[in-house]
């Protein structure tokens, strides 16, 4: 099996490829449609993305198994020791408003832990990753979460999580809520310390995060589900139990302030 970096090398060299295809569309009235379900947009643009990601991916590690946002499920990854995790167009909505942040999210798991992840905002020409053991980089750049608690903390959510059926005590959190289009980018500005936490009391879908939590976590975050777990990815339902991600001290704050459900 190749080494972490060596998927780090191939992932980052694939955004950079898919980059340049997403741009093509960008603000160029792609065609769009709803998905079955109401499962979300879908453009031309993510299709065109998926697939040149998976040409490239596959025929580089044609023994690991894919499974993307945009592509027919496929049993089979299941058995891979290895799988590739990937939104083509994390961000969709926001791709079709002609804003900046959307991503290519890239991951790489093996059995259930990510090993290499790349998260790439074409339109922003910014680049974050990571590999096991390694550091994360923003554009080749280390980077360290905040140490900020929970009182006045920026954190990157939907309206609902700060409903006060989610805390104890029926209160509402004493944080600050804000918003950005993209799961993946979420993550990385965690990372970053640019804001102080990502939250979701839903499930989320592995690809929306399997990149995003391994540079969180290698940047000194700590990356769970929504009850304190490890994130576990390859899964056969491709999704985790919600998500808490912040450094370490706000982490801890959050989760025994929230009133969560027995976990499955």
């Amino acid at each position: 099996m190749p080494a972490p970096e060596a998927d780090l090398d191939l992932l980052l060299r694939a955004a950079r490829t898919a980059g340049p295809i997403a741009m093509s569309f960008w603000r160029a009235d792609p065609k769009a449609w709803d998905k079955p379900g109401d499962a979300g947009p879908v453009t031309e643009a993510d299709l065109a993305v998926n697939e040149a990601l998976q040409d490239m991916l596959t025929s580089a590690r044609p023994d690991y198994g894919w499974l993307s946002e945009e592509s027919e499920a496929d049993a089979a990854r299941l058995d891979a020791r290895r799988c590739f995790i990937i939104d083509p167009i994390d961000g969709t909505r926001a791709f079709i408003a002609g804003q900046e942040g959307f991503a290519h999210s890239l991951a790489v798991a093996e059995g259930d832990r990510i090993i290499a992840a790349a998260v790439h905002l074409p339109a922003m020409e910014l680049t974050f990753s990571a590999f096991a053991d390694g550091p994360a980089l923003l554009n080749g750049q280390p980077i360290r979460p905040s140490g900020a608690r929970m009182a006045g903390a920026r954190v990157l959510t939907y309206k609902s999580a700060t409903d006060p059926e989610h805390w104890k005590g029926g209160r509402t959190p004493p944080f600050r809520r804000e918003f950005r289009p993209s799961l993946a980018w979420r993550l990385c500005l965690v990372a970053e310390g640019r804001f102080d936490a990502a939250l979701s009391v839903r499930h989320v879908w592995e690809w929306d995060i399997a990149a995003g939590s391994l540079i969180a976590e290698r940047a000194g975050a700590v990356a769970t589900d929504r009850h304190g777990r490890p994130m576990r990815f390859n899964s056969p339902r491709a999704t985790v139990d919600g998500m808490i991600v912040a450094g370490p001290a706000l982490h801890g704050d959050m989760l025994a302030a929230m009133e969560r459900p027995t976990p499955p």
